[in-house]
């Protein structure tokens, strides 16, 4: 068809660089590590096929502001027995204790969240932990220790000040 059409054969298709306008290209960021992608597809992936002991630490929820105050750390990974204050959607301004942490499903179960079945079962309702608040820490001895290391008030490293002076 293009050979017989008059059109096309007195003017010659534009090159594609004027064909299509480019996007406006974004100030580029030097990558942070070579051996991060910084992919989209990756990352979802990444995510969502993440093994337990990875998603433990993504499930993670932030401190009230005087626990904040207190241990000086602004989030932490959620287990069973934590009291949290939900912030976010139909059940926001519910407190109760944290009964399951239900990693497969990214969800954790609270005490009084639950929703009751045509044929009258109940069953709790699945909360993400990002949209908790963390009232009162179930503290054991790993806990402490991970409040420790986490602690931003406290200087980390080989040397004191006495040692570097």
């Amino acid at each position: 068809l293009k050979g017989r059409c008059p059109v096309h054969q007195l003017s010659a298709p534009a090159p594609a660089i004027q064909r299509y306008k480019a996007a406006p290209a974004a100030p580029s960021k030097m990558k942070q590590k070579a051996t991060v992608s910084s992919s989209r597809r990756k990352s979802r992936k990444a995510y969502f096929t993440a093994p337990s002991h990875i998603r433990r630490k993504l499930m993670s929820s932030p401190l009230s502001k005087d626990l904040r105050a207190k241990y000086n750390v602004r989030s932490l990974p959620i287990r069973r027995d934590d009291e949290v204050i939900i912030c976010r959607g139909h059940f926001h301004d519910r407190e109760g204790k944290v009964t399951q942490v239900y990693r497969k499903k990214w969800r954790i179960h609270i005490e009084r969240v639950t929703r009751d079945k045509a044929n009258g079962q109940t069953v709790p309702i699945g909360i993400h932990p990002s949209k908790v608040m963390i009232t009162k820490i179930k503290l054991d001895k790993d806990r402490k220790a991970l409040l420790d290391r986490k602690n931003r008030a406290t200087k980390k490293g080989k040397y004191t000040e006495k040692e570097t002076a």
